[in-house]
């Protein structure tokens, strides 16, 4: 399988040479691992360690021994979250000897994995994410499809499959492993079918407000425990939540958020859509158009606050980006003759945007209105990191 090159990297360097350490959370199968071998491809001084492997966890039997026999390596820890006690002692550690780029932490973004890297080396850890693939990193692949791009998800093995049902394969053994293994391995004791139908009700309300009394109703729960299960569902990256805009606290107009399944690619197999043909023809279309954007968008706006509009008479914006100085308003439209309607125009009088955009799977961007344009996938991805960049 061939590397694309991940837009992080730098990022991740960057932090490498103000921080003693870099923790990347992500995901299982996002690409981290492949991310810190490629780098380590290009600096020999990289000595990674792999915590799922007998031998590689052997080594670490003595870890400050280890950490001071390696002193002059970068050293990186896969799968951190799986040695807890680790923490400690690199503490202890990276408090010895400061410097910069000792340490590379690798792991599924957990509970204990981000109370242990804030707590135990706030000040010294550099905390970034890391999704599945992106539009802007795979749009100039040779052979770049939109729609495959838009039906198998970002996943590297999804994305990169030989065909869809090999995809197909890869995402349902995913799924299963996530729910079986990954999360009773994070130290959750769920019971798997109650996670999976709760993560496939999750599904068919992609792009819906929360409403935990309605799930728990469903599912025999408290509301307390829907919440908690999708708690654990975010922090593992599998959801994401979106909060709702709002100009002044206390006249906010709607408290639920909006929930997503971040990777469009998981969303389908999860509804059990096998093609695009498919998808084309499911009433979740244009909420997962939606889900695909809200999720570029908001991973390359690290500066903006992310939210959705939605008035109490029923206005509604599907993403709001908050700068110091600037607020972007994003409507998202599965049509590739997008119109818009009353709504967006009250919309866009209440919150009084500097930049405003339809975002439609268009071939390239046109003004739709004064100071409103059509632009696809791609372009506002551009757009908002050129953004955030100057911020």
């Amino acid at each position: 399988m061939k590397y694309i090159s991940r837009n992080i990297i730098e990022f991740v360097k960057t932090n490498l040479s103000v921080f003693p350490a870099v923790a990347i959370l992500g995901s299982r199968q996002c690409g981290k691992s492949t991310l810190v071998k490629m780098m380590q491809k290009e600096d020999s001084n990289i000595l990674y360690l792999d915590l799922q492997n007998r031998d590689d966890l052997a080594k670490l039997n003595e870890p400050s021994l280890f950490f001071q026999y390696n002193a002059n390596k970068t050293i990186c820890l896969d799968e951190v979250q799986l040695r807890p006690d680790i923490f400690a002692v690199l503490r202890s550690e990276i408090d010895r000897d400061r410097r910069h780029g000792r340490f590379i932490l690798l792991g599924s973004a957990s509970r204990n994995l981000i109370q242990h890297t804030s707590e135990s080396l706030a000040g010294r850890v550099g905390l970034i994410s890391l999704t599945p693939f992106l539009v802007d990193e795979v749009d100039k692949t040779e052979d770049f499809s939109l729609q495959n791009y838009w039906f198998r998800g970002g996943y590297p093995d999804s994305f990169m499959a030989v065909d869809d049902n090999s995809s197909c394969l890869w995402r349902e053994n995913f799924i299963r492993t996530y729910i079986e293994r990954d999360i009773p391995q994070l130290g959750f004791h769920i019971a798997a079918p109650q996670l999976m139908r709760l993560l496939t009700m999750t599904a068919y309300e992609q792009g819906q407000l929360l409403n935990s009394s309605k799930l728990a109703s469903s599912m025999g729960l408290s509301p307390t425990t829907i919440r908690h299960y999708l708690d654990i569902m975010e922090q593992t990256y599998i959801i994401r939540s979106l909060p709702p805009y709002f100009k002044n606290t206390k006249k906010r107009l709607v408290k639920s958020p909006k929930i997503y399944v971040r990777d469009s690619g998981l969303l389908h197999q999860i509804l059990r859509i096998k093609s695009f043909n498919d998808l084309l023809s499911n009433p979740v279309l244009g909420n997962s158009w939606e889900g695909m954007v809200v999720e570029n968008v908001c991973s390359v706006a690290r500066n903006a606050q992310c939210f959705f509009y939605r008035s109490a008479t029923g206005e509604e914006m599907d993403l709001v980006l908050q700068y110091p100085n600037r607020l972007i308003a994003i409507e998202c439209k599965s049509s590739t003759a997008p119109s818009v309607t009353e709504g967006f125009w009250k919309s866009i009088a209440f919150l009084e945007p500097t930049d405003i955009y339809v975002v439609a799977p268009v071939e390239s961007a046109y003004p739709l209105a004064e100071k409103v344009t059509v632009c696809n996938l791609s372009e506002i991805v551009a757009i908002v990191s050129s953004m955030d960049n100057s911020h």
